[in-house]
């Protein structure tokens, strides 16, 4: 008799306005993260940068105030929470690292509240209103799979949701779900020509769990800061771009359970990563001109 495999996990997602206080935006996330756990997330996600506002809006700005090591006081706060309740937390934040640089960063904290190792937004925008370029240097550390007890992860970080080939290498590496903490939205008094940015930033993310046959939580700040105006919409999708959770643009916590069992339904159905033929992709690592 075939019996279906699942494997079910319980995520949770955090978004939140923040404040210039760092003090109370680390409060905050406490108390959103062990409300999450008593509801039984397993895997639970800050949004980017969640305990600053965000500063890239401006070119030109002393930012140093806002970083923090690794281990540091999140870290230190986060570990304890991950070991009462054990649980998986994801905590984006701004490193200042040991070799003295500024990098945009996540860190996992596996279940016994130890710190796994720590990625490096590889890519980073410099555009009006998202000067990152400005303030973080280019990640230096490579992609990252963490074997957590409830799933395998990889963490991506905001403008790395544009580019396929971090979702697919990621999923090469073995990940089960990608997880994407965001700091996106709309500039006050701009209209784009180009279309919806809300529903495009949406759009390719579902697109990458399709092509890749992975579940994606993408977890995005709300509330006005400066110019721009956050749109939340934190979501989390199956391994065929379906929404099985999706917040709005105030502060909430989703709470989802997915079931990992549908990620080799869709491989295997799809066929998209077999039939992969790597000898014609010489070209995506040429530098064009």
């Amino acid at each position: 008799m075939n019996t279906k495999i699942r494997k079910t996990v319980t995520v949770g997602l955090i978004q939140t306005v923040v404040s210039e206080d760092m003090d109370a935006n680390l409060k905050k996330a406490v108390a959103k993260i062990e409300e999450a756990a008593k509801k039984g997330a397993q895997i639970i996600c800050l949004q980017e940068l969640y305990n600053t506002r965000y500063f890239p809006q401006e070119e030109q700005q002393d930012a140093k105030k806002y970083a923090e090591t690794i281990p540091g006081k999140s870290t230190n706060a986060f570990s304890e929470l991950a070991k009462k309740y054990k649980i998986i937390i994801i905590v984006p934040l701004f490193e200042q690292a040991s070799n003295g640089k500024f990098y945009n960063s996540a860190v996992v904290i596996d279940t016994n509240g130890k710190l796994l190792e720590t990625y490096h937004k590889i890519h980073v925008p410099q555009d009006p209103m998202f000067y990152e370029q400005n303030y973080f240097e280019l990640g230096d550390l490579g992609y990252k799979v963490y074997n957590t007890a409830y799933a395998k992860i990889a963490v991506l970080i905001c403008y790395d949701q544009w580019f396929p080939e971090a979702a697919r290498i990621c999923t090469l590496q073995g990940a089960d779900i990608l997880f994407y903490p965001t700091a996106i939205g709309y500039i006050k008094d701009h209209t784009s020509a180009d279309g919806d940015w809300h529903g495009a930033w949406q759009t390719v993310q579902r697109g990458h769990a399709i092509v890749n046959g992975v579940h994606v939580v993408a977890v995005n700040r709300v509330g006005q800061e400066g110019e721009l105006e956050f749109w939340g919409g934190s979501f989390v999708c199956d391994a065929f771009g379906n929404i099985l959770a999706e917040a709005g643009n105030k502060e909430e916590t989703l709470i989802a359970p997915v079931d990992l069992s549908f990620n080799k339904r869709i491989r295997d159905g799809w066929g998209f990563l077999k039939n992969r033929r790597p000898d014609t992709y010489k070209p995506l690592t040429e530098k064009q001109p």
